[in-house]
């Protein structure tokens, strides 16, 4: 099975897709979408939309999993990561690939053994398990990390 993960924001989404079959996994491809900062609003939406449509037709995913929304300090910082969520769960809806959500803690426990693991635990957790990867950035490690926690959390769905 094909499963995408995603960690959506609207400076830098990144993408991960690993191929699950039982226990064993594998990786397929990662990358990351950018935006520009200086973009309206509507157009960097768009360009994450279609980032990510480009990506499901290339890798044909039978689903795809993401973190749950978690609220920041800032009001504005979660409304656009609120906002270039629903533009990745869009490309997936408008693709017919279903979306598993996990809480953070959860998918970093999934993949390091703890829930309070700090990013650079995560992805270096991410390289022991999928070996000899290059993995295009933070974003992507962490959407990686999304994907194989979704593989072990929903397996065989």
């Amino acid at each position: 099975m094909i499963i995408l993960g995603l960690d959506p924001s609207l400076a830098c989404t990144g993408w991960g897709v690993i191929r699950a079959e039982g226990a064993r996994i594998s990786h397929v491809g990662n990358g990351q979408i950018k935006t520009d900062p200086g973009a309206p609003m509507t157009e960097r939406l768009a360009a994450l939309q279609n980032g990510l449509a480009t990506v499901i037709a290339e890798y044909r995913p039978a689903r795809a999993a993401a973190e749950e929304i978690f609220v920041n300090k800032n009001p504005q910082t979660t409304l656009k990561l609120a906002q270039a969520r629903g533009a990745v769960l869009s490309a997936c809806g408008a693709a017919g690939v279903p979306v598993n959500e996990h809480a953070a803690r959860l998918v970093k426990k999934a993949v390091t053994g703890t829930g309070g693991a700090e990013k650079v635990q995560v992805a270096a957790m991410v390289k022991v398990l999928l070996p000899g990867i290059a993995i295009s950035g933070n974003d992507a490690a962490d959407a990686l990390a999304v994907a194989i926690a979704d593989a072990h959390l929903t397996p065989g769905t």
